[in-house]
């Protein structure tokens, strides 16, 4: 796999751990004031009730909070996934085939392995089945934060690869979402939010280049998305879909959009959705709490799961001389990068609120349960495997060297 240039991705990592520290606290403080004297408030700030009304009741949008959060601030983190991901494929480190094919087997491979776990353990239970695919996603937040702690302990290739993974992985997680996890269908509402996408495209091949063009068009497909039955978050990523990657000058609309989304996204939106989604009441939980089938499928697809499919596909790719190992990097290095893709937070505790959503506390405490723990267990021992590579004598990939 092809190495970039250093001094961007450098700068990157440099500063990506921050995001990953701050949504942890953000997770942490759900968890704890969940379970303390302040929990009845927790629920209340949750459920506190927002409304917007435009023109005399003619659309009327009343949420509570979490909802808002769910809907409305995913909607701008789907959105800067778009842009992440149009980037990436037009000119970043998916552009290529050769750059391509590695991080995308061992993405397919980390969403079907725990999806098989999942379906395994879950089998026989038509419910229960309905979260087959919450293990299947990756934090890239928390899993870039975590190798940016690490830093020279983990070869620049290989965080490459994880970043490639994990945007493949979240092209995956939308795709699963728009074809599984959509409620009843309002046709006229889908007609409204296909013309506003046609609208996008018009203004794409016209090279309009104004972002703010596009973001009111996206606004009003985020209402006919949200009324339509399907989820309200595949709006931002169509939208960033449509935005123009270069000007007539060569100067970059779609970049100057991101870099100065992201900070928003990562110290705004990912905290707040880790805050209003974490807190989970552990009053009463027991061992068989955690072992019963919905948690222990989410537990085992995000930590063996990921981690046997992510390797296991890289592994024979590279093996069988269909792709090119990460440069400079161990068998042991790609492990441990595999292992902290099991760090599904975020997103599986996103797609697991689609998945179970109207089936009670019961399905809501057993999916945060299987998501922390499996995440927590990830992290720990991608982070365990990762630093004993930096002092085992070990065999590069390619068996040709020693590192």
């Amino acid at each position: 796999m092809k190495t970039p240039h250093p001094s961007a991705v450098v700068r990157f990592f440099g500063k990506e751990s921050t995001p990953g520290i701050v949504l942890a606290l953000a997770a942490l403080a759900a968890l704890l004031i969940s379970n303390s004297p302040w929990g009845a408030g927790y629920q209340s700030f949750l459920n506190t009730p927002g409304q917007v009304v435009i023109g005399e009741q003619a659309l009327v949008l009343s949420k509570p909070l979490v909802l808002w959060v769910n809907d409305l601030w995913m909607a701008v983190f789907f959105f800067l996934v778009g842009l992440e991901i149009k980037r990436e494929f037009l000119e970043g480190e998916l552009s290529g085939p050769g750059q391509l094919l590695l991080p995308a087997v061992a993405a397919l491979g980390g969403m079907l392995m725990p999806a098989l776990i999942y379906t395994a353990i879950n089998w026989g239970d038509g419910t229960a089945l309905r979260g087959w695919a919450i293990p299947t996603a990756t934090d890239i937040a928390f899993a870039l934060g975590i190798v940016a702690l690490l830093g020279s302990r983990v070869p620049l290739s290989l965080k490459v690869f994880l970043t490639a993974v994990a945007i493949i992985d979240d092209l995956g997680a939308i795709v699963v979402i728009a074809l599984f996890y959509t409620a009843n269908l309002s046709w006229p509402m889908l007609a409204g939010a296909l013309l506003s996408g046609l609208v996008l495209f018009v203004l794409n091949r016209m090279r309009i280049t104004r972002v703010d063009v596009y973001i009111v068009v996206g606004l009003l497909m985020w209402v006919f998305v949200l009324k339509s039955g399907v989820h309200a978050t595949l709006a931002g990523v169509i939208t960033a879909l449509a935005i123009p990657m270069r000007d007539p000058l060569r100067q970059s609309p779609l970049e100057n959009i991101e870099h100065g989304l992201h900070p928003w996204v990562a110290f705004g939106v990912l905290p707040m959705f880790a805050f209003t989604n974490a807190g989970v009441v552990l009053n009463g939980v027991s061992f068989s709490t955690l072992m019963s089938p919905v948690p222990l499928g989410i537990g085992l697809g995000l930590i063996a799961g990921k981690a046997i499919g992510v390797f296991g596909a890289a592994l024979l790719m590279v093996r069988s001389g269909l792709a090119q190992a990460p440069a400079n990097s161990t068998t042991l290095q790609l492990l441990g990068v595999s292992v902290l893709c099991g760090i599904g937070f975020t997103m599986s505790l996103f797609i697991g609120g689609l998945a179970f959503a109207g089936l009670g506390p019961q399905f809501e405490l057993q999916l945060k349960l299987g998501v922390l723990g499996g995440s927590m267990v990830a992290g720990l021992l991608g982070t365990l495997v990762l630093w004993m590579a930096a002092f085992l004598p070990f065999h590069k990939i390619n068996r040709q060297e020693k590192a």
